[in-house]
């Protein structure tokens, strides 16, 4: 199966997938660290996927998306962004909206 392949397969079969560096137990870089303490935050389920395990997929992932950087979020197969993109999503309660919107259990957020 090709990188395409694997990614399109993982981002229709799993809710929530996170391309990350890394794992979710013991993220790899900053950015994929934020982005899960922040879908933990939300108590949501998703799927950590470490692009390190995979030379294809790191590269794949970034032309699937045509997205240079990665994490990359995806919800019900649909890209969400990258850490920036996901954390001012969540500052602003958007993330939670967009995800209860799609069937996703999330917190909202507390507000300051």
């Amino acid at each position: 199966m090709s990188a395409q392949e694997t990614i399109k397969s993982e981002i229709t079969s799993n809710d929530v997938v996170l391309f990350m560096k890394g794992t979710p137990q013991f993220p790899m870089c900053g950015f994929s660290g934020q982005v899960v303490q922040i879908l933990d935050y939300l108590g949501v389920t998703y799927k950590g996927i470490n692009v390190l395990d995979d030379a294809d997929l790191r590269q794949g992932i970034k032309d699937y998306a045509n997205w240079p950087t990665i994490p990359q979020l995806y919800v019900k197969g649909e890209f969400i962004g990258g850490c920036d993109i996901v954390r001012e999503m969540f500052q602003s309660g958007e993330l939670a909206t967009h995800l209860n919107t799609n069937g996703i259990a999330a917190q909202a957020p507390a507000t300051a």
